[in-house]
């Protein structure tokens, strides 16, 4: 199954269109693609009815797509979660996923235009796994039964807030206006073969900068969501970021990162891509100064 967030609202995607959840539901369903996560085994069962799949369909215009989860309580992230990643940083494998948080407000749709802060803001294509059902304390083998689906997102950084010391400033570096668009559909675990292995890359303006699969993950979707949930509850809706591979600007010689008038094109197998025009934006303040 795959659903999207079309003109702000839910539809289920076929092959031949797009259906509009509420109207075919006759109103056992909101039109707000958010909802839907707090009623999201039950959403399923309808969805696989002949009555979901029986209505009018709308042709399905891309750039009318919006984030398939545009209002998530919770959007987490883990750093250095593949073996070529941790090489280029130059760190230390990690014992345990290394996670962060980055705030809902730097959500978009998939084919936006994202305004860059400075010269400094980095690509970071990643898997993104929403949460389908609350996840709490929650065993490895149990965590894909909590996931509704997989979608696409860039975890886009700027590098000076992220890394400026005393202690790094990851969740704000992270979450600019912008700097997390997810899309373009969100597609539940069963519609691919395997799920822990998919191909996922980007490019800038049509230079490939990463290519990869997600089976070369450190820590897998599964160990991920265990170990958060071990120690906070994963609501429906959330968002999982599950780390990016090797081939972020920062990490080349010469440092090369995003500018105006460039197209961040990120893709993953079985999901579909992102295509996002990059523009100048507002500089950030270097903000109050301890007395």
């Amino acid at each position: 199954m795959r659903t999207a967030n079309f003109n702000g609202r839910l539809v289920l995607v076929l092959d031949n269109g797009v259906v509009d959840v509420e109207k075919a539901s006759d109103g056992l369903f909101s039109s707000d693609p958010q909802a839907v996560f707090d009623r999201w085994a039950e959403f399923r069962h309808w969805a696989r009815s002949a009555a979901a799949t029986g209505h009018q369909r709308t042709p399905l215009e891309e750039r009318q797509l919006g984030a398939p989860v545009p209002r998530p309580r919770q959007v987490f992230a883990v750093a250095l979660n593949y073996a070529d990643h941790v090489t280029e940083s130059a760190t230390a494998v990690p014992e345990r996923p290394a996670v962060f948080t980055k705030y809902p407000t730097s959500l978009t749709g998939p084919y936006d235009t994202i305004a860059l802060p400075s010269a400094l803001v980095d690509w970071e294509v990643e898997l993104v796994a929403v949460i389908g059902r609350e996840a709490y304390q929650v065993a490895v083998p149990d965590a894909w039964h909590h996931v509704a689906g997989l979608t696409l997102g860039q975890d886009l950084s700027e590098r000076g807030v992220q890394l400026q010391g005393p202690a790094p400033q990851f969740s704000l570096g992270k979450s600019f206006p912008g700097f997390s668009p997810t899309g373009p559909v969100l597609v539940t675990p069963d519609e691919f073969d395997a799920p822990d292995d998919l191909a996922l890359g980007c490019s800038v303006d049509g230079e490939t900068m990463q290519d990869s699969r997600t089976s070369q993950m450190i820590f897998s979707v599964s160990q991920q969501i265990a170990w958060i949930s071990a120690i906070c509850p994963l609501l429906p809706g959330d968002l999982v970021f599950t780390g990016t591979p090797a081939g972020v600007g920062g990490a080349r010689n010469p440092r090369r990162f995003l500018a105006p008038g460039e197209e961040l094109r990120s893709w993953i197998e079985g999901i579909g891509e992102l295509r996002n025009p990059l523009i100048a934006g507002p500089s950030y303040p270097e903000g109050p100064q301890a007395a």
